[in-house]
């Protein structure tokens, strides 16, 4: 009897083993058939990925100079990539502006909510590529200046990442806009704008180029090299963030003042708004036909500002000196846009020495620009695309930081004036950089002004 009972329960132990076999094989035949256990769905069974979820809020002042755990820049998996277009065109075409209910937004011509920003007089637009620590401190140094509650900051990325999206969702102290460059590397990476397996190597020569019928090989630069699509990238974002901001985004559909270009390692005086604002009176007063104020140049700064800091410059517009911290109004972008054939086919991949090109080749009159003698606007580190050595960025900071405390009861000038009025000539830029020989490079660049 007992016998009995015992082969019962063997089994019906061994039916069991035998019906969990058969599931575990079952679905290791399926996801043998999908590529292996390794590969992710295809994309035809797998959904668009969604966007990151916004971090929560930092408190407002205690912790707004927190460090973030540094993160490798991202790189798009093949199957989504698709979809993080998709992405980023409608964040570009549904603008969501943070902090609206803090700092409450207008249409254009008064009332209700959706058009131009109700208090923001001037616009900050900060071109932001992958070095999450320099835009740290940009924002940091925003958050300490008097007045930025007036202010639209507009953060134009070229990099999807989840650490310079949780920097943006970290400001409260101003309305902020971010917007995507929708044709960058990221998106692209296998495919022009993107560096296109088939494109030619940069130093193969034409000859050869022709002989390996690489698809660009008819277009090198005027050096004989062929593109490089990290040095491109750069100035395509810059124009078409200078076309969207002035064309496409709503909230300054009606925007009259100034509009200051940044990039992600400058650094604000805590008086930048107080002298954009009284730089932008005296260039309307004094210097109608200056096109450009600027917040500062890249001359070293020593001493005291005693004597200096209400003071200002009149200078010819020069791309190496005044391209840091510059702005504009409507019309002197309506004039830059008409030369938009001449920015696109002008052989340098820098979009300042592009613009020098312009000032003596296509504008109606060489730039004359208004700049402090004190500036209000500096570099945390010589390094990045043009510098192989490393910084210390936050080092770079505390020096600047230790110069305006040093300073601090010269800034605010309650009046400002022209100091200097140096002789106007226009300016060349002395050599052509190359890098931008590529006529599909050309193309892009001005297909920007027909899209809508």
């Amino acid at each position: 009897m007992r016998l009995r009972i015992y082969k019962r329960k063997v089994l019906l132990l061994a039916l069991a083993l035998a019906a969990c076999a058969l599931v575990l094989w079952s679905g290791g035949r399926r996801r043998q058939q999908r590529g292996g256990t390794g590969e992710p769905p295809r994309a035809s069974e797998q959904p668009p990925p969604p966007p990151p979820p916004p971090p929560p809020r930092r408190p407002a002042a205690n912790n707004a100079s927190a460090s973030l755990a540094p993160q490798l820049v991202p790189v798009l998996p093949e199957n989504g990539t698709r979809s993080y277009r998709s992405l980023v065109y409608r964040l570009n075409f549904d603008q969501p502006l943070s902090n609206a209910g803090r700092f409450p937004v207008r249409a254009p011509g008064g009332g209700g909510a959706g058009g131009g920003v109700g208090a923001a007089d001037v616009v900050l637009v900060v071109q932001v590529h992958d070095r999450a620590e320099h835009l740290r401190l940009l924002l940091e140094s925003l958050r300490r200046a008097a007045g930025v509650e007036n202010v639209l900051l507009v953060l134009s990325h070229d990099l999807w990442a989840e650490e310079l999206n949780r920097l943006a969702a970290g400001v409260d102290f101003c309305p902020v806009l971010q917007v995507f460059f929708p044709f960058s590397i990221q998106l692209y990476p296998r495919e022009f704008p993107g560096h296109d397996p088939r494109d030619c190597p940069r130093d193969v020569g034409k000859a050869a180029a022709l002989r390996l019928g690489c698809i660009n090989a008819e277009y090198p630069d005027s050096f004989g090299h062929y593109r490089e699509a990290r040095f491109s990238q750069t100035k395509h974002h810059w124009w078409w963030k200078l076309h969207f901001v002035w064309e496409r985004v709503r909230a300054l559909r009606e925007h009259a003042g100034p509009v200051v270009f940044l990039e992600e390692d400058h650094y604000l005086a805590p008086d930048f708004y107080h002298v954009v604002k009284k730089l932008w009176a005296l260039r309307e007063r004094e210097c109608p036909e200056c096109q450009i104020v600027s917040l500062g140049t890249y001359s070293p700064v020593r001493g005291t500002f005693a004597g200096r800091a209400d003071k200002v410059e009149m200078k010819t517009w020069k791309s190496t000196e005044h391209n840091m911290g510059m702005a504009f109004g409507r019309d002197t972008y309506q004039k830059l846009i008409e030369c938009t054939d001449a920015f696109c086919t002008y052989d340098d991949y820098n979009w300042d020495w592009t613009l020098q090109h312009l000032t003596v080749s296509c504008l109606p009159k060489f730039w004359k620009v208004l700049v402090p003698e004190i500036p209000r606007i500096f570099h945390t580190g010589d390094c990045g695309m043009h510098h192989k050595k490393s910084c210390r960025p936050s080092t770079q900071s505390a020096k600047i930081d230790s110069l305006l405390n040093s300073n601090r009861q010269y800034l605010f000038p309650e009046a400002m004036s022209i100091s200097k009025r140096y002789s106007m000539a226009p300016l060349s830029p002395h050599v052509k950089n190359g890098g931008w020989g590529d006529i599909r490079d050309h193309e892009l660049c001005k297909s920007y002004r027909r899209l809508q």
